[in-house]
């Protein structure tokens, strides 16, 4: 088994996860249920020993990594999820109703605040030099849903928009490593149970 570098943590389920509203900056905790798919984690992150704990600033991923069992993890903006603009709130249906075929992983979000799939990937990008020049590993990291999805494709070094084709569900995990001296996704949307 090749070990990871990097072990992504979606943040548990929060109200609008629930029904597919996109949040970026919008400050939502976890629901009850988010809350306990976050405690399931916890023993099978702990026995990782990660060296270094890191967390979006945003309040669902912070609450994630304390019911994981890490309070005190570093803050690092570069988690934070992609800023969708004038899209915040939407679900995709009703984005699609404005501009038919939208992805997030082509289009990116809408208006001044909106991210481009170029900014976030050159911000991916200088996350990953951050993880591999790294003294201690593996890395954890508490995030959310495109934003991971984003990072496992250019983890990859694969182009942003395949990152539509997969999926991570609330509470999930995904593995980060080197394989033969080449970046590769050794697991995703892993959901153990203690």
């Amino acid at each position: 088994m090749y070990e990871p570098h990097l072990i992504v943590v979606r943040h548990g389920a929060t109200a609008w996860s629930e029904v597919g509203q996109h949040t970026s900056h919008t400050d939502l905790g976890l629901t009850a249920g988010g809350l306990a798919e976050a405690q399931t984690l916890r023993t099978w992150l702990q026995a990782r020993n990660p060296a270094q704990i890191w967390s979006s600033p945003l309040r669902r991923a912070r609450e994630t990594a304390e019911a994981c069992g890490y309070p005190h993890a570093q803050t690092v903006n570069e988690l934070r999820e992609w800023d969708y603009g004038d899209y915040e709130g939407l679900t995709t249906p009703q984005i699609q109703e404005r501009v038919p075929d939208w992805s997030v992983f082509k289009h990116g979000g809408a208006g001044p605040q909106g991210e481009t799939p170029e900014q976030v990937a050159r911000r991916l990008d200088s996350l990953i030099e951050r993880v591999l020049s790294s003294p201690g590993l593996p890395v954890l990291a508490f995030a959310h849903g495109h934003l991971l999805r984003a990072l496992a494709v250019r983890w990859m070094e694969l182009p942003l928009a395949a990152g539509e084709r997969l999926d991570l569900s609330s509470g999930s995990i995904g593995l980060l490593g080197l394989r033969h001296g080449r970046r590769t996704l050794l697991g995703w949307n892993i959901r153990p149970s203690e």
